[in-house]
Parts: structure tokens; sequence; C-alpha cells
């Protein structure tokens, strides 16, 4: 028998959810501080451009936040500097007050990206850098339209590039550019210093401070972690970085080690702070239910969402339609602290109709009454987020899930 500190599969799914701010009712004005707020506990908020129902971000905040609406996260985050554009696993909006940590993210890529844009980027961007922050420097802001005019146009895709777009996502990436605004899903560029408030600029960090920081700020969000996904959440750090953190933490007696138990019932070593045992008093997620975006943080790591849920899910955006189980772009619906099933819905804003065309629940899920009820509630306040004024169902959109 284990001396460990074991973490039952409901106390886990209770602490995880609560961690990701989903283990409470999506109250509060979702704007301004409350907002920047919100924002702040996750970390980040990943961007994506697809756009059926709602962008990933809009969902992500909304599924937290009844309140919000699109336009709100610009507003904080361009209009109030409340927030940063940069990478964490992918593109992601951040909260300000972190951008000194990301200082060494964009160092590391300094160096990395330039070996690597010569792999599928077009060659001379590097000698268009002064040219591209002149540019930026005399006229204010810029996007990627805007730059390398007399230069040969490719297919448009990231693998083509011409040299003068390269140069702006490198300088970008590198930290000398910020993202000040962005028009549709368009990204506009302008110097670092007159985007990043000064006494944030201002701020250094050493290279030891930031991985201490993102270590303990990982382990805060996820509640329970290894080593490997720690280093995963925010993608500052390395996982030798990481792994060296998590034996100090062993050391000094600011981790130890439980045990989690999965959704298949197997138990799986892992780290937590040691105050675990007062998280695990955490009060059961609402029943309600709500439809998550496939990028939304609970879901990003999909081995540990599976582990934790039973939920077995991927993305077939990239999967030829004739061999998709389920659909292009489909949402996980959670319901309590259950991942109850996917739904494949599209909204056309000319019409203002949200259709549904199928969903399919978990094999252990059965749908009554009041768990339709649940989800119509769901479907209802997704269609104010996303400006439809009605929801239609296609014919035989109840499916059974796929064997």
């Amino acid at each position: 028998m284990s001396n460990h500190l074991r973490l039952s599969n409901a106390q886990a799914r209770a602490i995880f959810l609560d961690h990701h701010a989903l283990g409470r009712r999506p109250s509060g004005s979702g704007t301004g501080a409350d907002l920047a707020g919100l924002v702040h506990e996750l970390g980040f908020v990943q961007l994506d451009s697809i756009n059926t129902v709602a962008r990933a971000h809009h969902m992500i905040l909304h599924a937290r936040r009844q309140s919000y609406r699109q336009g709100a996260l610009d507003r904080v985050a361009f209009g109030a500097r409340q927030g940063f554009e940069h990478w964490t696993h992918d593109a992601s909006m951040i909260a300000m007050a972190f951008f000194p940590h990301w200082r060494h993210k964009m160092a590391r890529s300094a160096a990395k990206l330039k070996g690597n844009f010569r792999n599928w980027r077009r060659d001379g961007f590097e000698q268009k850098f002064d040219t591209v922050l002149e540019q930026i420097a005399r006229h204010g802001p810029c996007c990627s339209a805007d730059v390398g005019a007399d230069e040969a146009r490719g297919s448009g895709g990231w693998w083509d590039w011409h040299p003068s777009k390269t140069a702006l996502e490198y300088l970008w990436r590198s930290g000398a550019l910020s993202v000040c605004h962005r028009q549709g899903f368009r990204k506009y560029y302008d110097l670092t210093d007159r985007v990043i408030p000064p006494d944030i600029l201002a701020r250094r960090t050493t290279l030891e401070e930031t991985i201490d920081w993102a270590c303990h700020a990982a382990l805060d969000r996820l509640g329970f972690a290894t080593s490997g996904e720690i280093a995963k959440f925010w993608e500052l750090v390395t996982k030798p970085e990481a792994k060296e953190w998590c034996a100090k933490g062993l050391a000094t007696g600011q981790l130890q080690e439980i045990e989690v138990e999965g959704a298949d019932g197997r138990w799986r070593k892992s780290l937590a702070f040691t105050d675990i045992e007062a998280r695990r008093s955490t009060a059961p997620p609402p029943g309600m239910a709500r439809i998550l975006s496939p990028f939304d943080p609970a879901l990003r790591d999909r081995i540990r969402a599976e582990r934790l849920f039973g939920f077995h899910y991927r993305i077939e955006v990239f999967v030829p339609e004739a061999k998709r189980q389920y659909g292009y772009y489909v949402f996980p619906v959670l319901e309590g602290d259950r991942l109850m099933g996917r739904i494949d819905m599209k909204c056309d804003s000319a019409s203002g109709v949200m259709a549904v065309r199928a969903f399919w629940p978990e094999p252990s899920i059965k749908m009554g009454k009041d768990r339709r009820a649940r989800l119509n509630s769901a479907l209802e306040r997704t269609a104010r987020l996303a400006g439809s004024t009605q929801i239609t169902f296609a014919q035989n959109w109840l499916r059974p899930c796929p064997a």
C-alpha cells in the first residue's frame, strides 16, 4: 500500500476544473478588470483563426463568463494594455504582468529561429530587419501586407512567406516588435517600447527567476502535475529545467509526491504543493452544461484530459473528410465534472442561424429530459455569443458514439 497522499478521480477532477476556472458558475461581467483577472488566473488564452461558431479565445472566456462578448478581450488587451500576444505552445494572449519572463523565450527564439527559418522561408529575411524596423518607426504600426511591396509573393502559406514578412514574424517572436492590435484576425505590429507599458518594459528577471516562476505558476494552475506537464504548460522552460526544479522542491519540502486516480481506475504518481490536502475540499463543479473550445486550457493537453476524464478527443480539421469520425471542428461538452459528449455545429452570420448538425453523447451518458434541457441552455448561451438569433437541428442530430 502506498504511503503517498491519494486523490480519487472525483477529487482530481474537481481540483483540476477549479484550477481552470470551470469549477464554479460562470459569473462576472466578462469585461474590464474582471476579464483581465480571468486571463491572469488562466495565465493565457489560446488564439485561433477558425470561426465556425466563434473563435477559440472567445469561447474559452465565455465558458467561464456568460456575460463575455466578442470584442471585450481586445479592449482589455490592446486598449487597456492588460495583455500581450506571443507564443506559449501556440499563439496566445498572455497576462501583461508576465511579459518580463517572456524575454527569455524571445532570446531563445532569436537564436533558434534564425537557423530554422532558412529551412522553410525564403532567404534574405535577415537583410530586411532594418528596413522593416525603420518603416514602423517612421510610419507606425503595420501588418504583413504593408511590408515587402516589391518582393515576389508565393503561395501565401506559412512555408512560403516573402523575406519581409518573415522578418516581421522573426522580429515579433524575438521581441523587437509587439502586436499592438488586430483588425479582424490580422495582426498589426509596432515597436515593443511603444506597446508594452513602461513599468513592465523596465522589469528584468534572471533565467533562474523565470524558471522558478514558470514552474511554480504552472503547477499552481494545474493543481498536480509531472515535471513534463509543468514544462509543457507555458513552454518557457525545458524539460530538464522543470525536472531540476521539481527535484529541488521535493528536497526542500515545497513539493510532495502524490498519487492520482485516472478515469480507468489506475493510479499515477504526480507532484503537488504541500497544501494539496486543503484543496481536496473543493466543492464539486456545478451540474450545468458548457460548450468548450477544442483549444480550451482544460483540454489542450489531450493525454492528461483523457487520463482524468476518460474522454478521447482529437481535432479533425486536418483529417480528410472521408476519414473523420465526427466532423471538421467538433466542440467538447462539459457537464459538471464530466465531458459528456461532442457537438458539431456552425453559425451563419448572414442568416443569424446556428445549425446543430450532430451531437454524440459518450456511451455512459443517457440523454433524458433534464440533460437535454441543460444542453439546450448551453446552446442558447453559445448562440448569443456568436450573434445568432435562431438554432436549428438537423434530422437525426442525436447520434450514438462511434464504436
